[in-house]
This record gives C-alpha cells, sequence and structure tokens, in this order.
C-alpha cells in the first residue's frame, strides 16, 4: 500500500496543519484531496494508507460531510484524532481594502464561526458563496472569483494574498477535532485515555426506543462524548446514530455495552477505539462503581463458581 496520507485540500487548509502535528506524517507523502468523500476514497481504493479529515468542531457540532462517509460505503476504522484551536483571517488580493468586499468565501463550516464578524466588519449585502475548503477558497479568490476569503493566515503566502484582519472568530476557544482514518484492522492498545465511536440503527420506532439503547451504556457507567442523529435515506423519521464513548473496545464495560447494542440494533458499525487527544491520563475520571474490568471479573467468576455449585 502506498505510504501516503490523503487530505482535505488544497494545500494551506487547516487540515494540513492538524496533520503535520503528527509525527508519523514526516515519513509519509501527503497527498490533498478536492474534498472529504476524495480523500477517503483514497483509502478505500488502496491509492493511500490513510485519510486524515474534519469530524466535529466546538461550534456547529459534526461534520456531516465525513459523518455521513463513514456511515455509509466499505467501512474503515478511525485510528488518531488531533484537536486543533481555529481562528480566521481575511484573505484578500493586495491593495484590496475592507470596504471593497462584495463577495467572500469559506467551506460551510466556517460560516458559524465568522458569522457575526461579518455582521459587525463587512457590508450587509456581502455575499457569501461556500467553497470546497477554506484553502479552496483562498485559491478562488486568487484567481478572481471572490473578494475575500475566511482561511488561516498561514494560507495567504501559498496563494499570493494578504491578510486584511487576523484572529477573527465569533466563538473563543473554537477548536476542530480531526481524524485519521484507515482501512479496517486491530485497533490500537488501550492507553487508559481513549475513546470509541460507532453508529448505530434504531430497531422498530416505539417511545423510549432511543432511550433503550443509551441504557446500554449507562447501566455500565459508560460516558457519551457525542450523539449525532443522521437520515439513513430510507424515508423522513429513519436515522442512524453516530456515538463517541468513553472508553477503549477492550475495557469490559465498553465491549459489553457494544454487545448489547448488537442484540437488539439491526445495525452496528464500529468505527474505532483510539487515544483521545490532548487528556493526561490523570483527567480521566475513573470507572464508576461496579464497572471496572476488575469488577467485571470478579462477577464473571462468581457466576462461573455458581454454575458449578461452588458458591
Amino acid at each position: 500500500m502506498p505510504a501516503s496520507y490523503a487530505y482535505l485540500g488544497p494545500e494551506g487548509t487547516f487540515t494540513e496543519v492538524a496533520l503535520r502535528t503528527l509525527p508519523e506524517a514526516a515519513t509519509r507523502e501527503l497527498v490533498p484531496m478536492v474534498s472529504v468523500p476524495a480523500a477517503l476514497d483514497a483509502v478505500r481504493n488502496g491509492e493511500a494508507e490513510a485519510a486524515f479529515v474534519p469530524i466535529e468542531n466546538s461550534v456547529e457540532g459534526g461534520i456531516t460531510t465525513t459523518l455521513d462517509e463513514l456511515v455509509a460505503g466499505t467501512p474503515l476504522m478511525i485510528y488518531r484524532e488531533v484537536l486543533l484551536s481555529i481562528t480566521f483571517a481575511l484573505l484578500v488580493r493586495p491593495g484590496t481594502k475592507l470596504s471593497e468586499i462584495k463577495t467572500v468565501t469559506a467551506h460551510p463550516a466556517a460560516q458559524p464561526q465568522v458569522r457575526n464578524w461579518m455582521k459587525a466588519n463587512l457590508a450587509e449585502d456581502v455575499l457569501w458563496e461556500s467553497a470546497a475548503s477554506n484553502a479552496d477558497g483562498a485559491r478562488l479568490v486568487q484567481e478572481g472569483r471572490y473578494d475575500a476569503a475566511f482561511a488561516g493566515e498561514f494560507a495567504a503566502a501559498t496563494y499570493g494574498l494578504v491578510p486584511l484582519e487576523t484572529g477573527i472568530h465569533d466563538a473563543e476557544n473554537a477548536q476542530t477535532r480531526f481524524v485519521l482514518v484507515g482501512r479496517p484492522a486491530r485497533p490500537a492498545a488501550p492507553t487508559g485515555a481513549d475513546k470509541t465511536s460507532v453508529v448505530i440503527w434504531q430497531g422498530d420506532d416505539h417511545p423510549g426506543a432511543l432511550l433503550e439503547l443509551l441504557q446500554e451504556f449507562a447501566v455500565r457507567g459508560v460516558n457519551l462524548m457525542l450523539l449525532q442523529s443522521r437520515p439513513t435515506g430510507e424515508g423522513i423519521g429513519n436515522y442512524c446514530f453516530a456515538i463517541d464513548a468513553e472508553g477503549h473496545i477492550s475495557d469490559r464495560r465498553v465491549g459489553e455495552a457494544l454487545m448489547g447494542l448488537k442484540r437488539v440494533c439491526p445495525q452496528v458499525r464500529f468505527l474505532g477505539s483510539y487515544p483521545r487527544a490532548e487528556v493526561d491520563l490523570q483527567d480521566v475520571r475513573p470507572p464508576r462503581a461496579g464497572t471496572s474490568d476488575g469488577e467485571f471479573s470478579a462477577a464473571s467468576d462468581w457466576l462461573a463458581r455458581c454454575q458449578d455449585g461452588r458458591f
């Protein structure tokens, strides 16, 4: 398999900046792709070892394009995650003034993060149009198709632009989460500060149906970090649910929760167990009483003794 990582391009995206924080990125060929689906398809087709794509931001939540691509098609698996703090610059061609800006562009996920700044600083009739990525928006400004683009300040030099304004963000401490995705294989060994991602499909729809599924986690003391519904494409009201849970599939409480879901859901797609980004072991909450691996093992041993008449 080619020693390359595909990522959401072109050059100069936040995705590229986040990818370069991974030590292994220095030993791989980094290949920009035109979209998230194209990056993931490069892995599915064997053209890349892995793909690096955005999956969630702290302002708008899950990146639906990425979630939908992981839900459908040939299964893929998440191996790493990276958190990147996000601030935007307004990039323009040299000589452009703020009052001259009539059209702006960026990735759709950027709009909620700069909307208030636009209202306060740009004319009311400024037209927004979405680009495939923030860096692609910068490229379109370079070509003269738009007056300005919201992108990382670092992209200015790549596209011959200048940052007219910097440090733009509506929400303090905004972050985007990126994931390294590859073909399915054995998950990495648990670190003690891990995350498990799955997609579950609900069976028959009835009052409390979703609650019944979530109780598989709750009764075992597994904390959920993300729960997002996505349409299945099979009609109004048909949804699957993307879930991030604390812990590793090898943890007894997590494994048993997944087995419980598998028993009652028509479909469960395992997306991986991987280290949580920027989390120290000392900050990880201990298992709730009765849900540690040792307590699960003790209960299992007790049941075996009962079955053997040794209680």
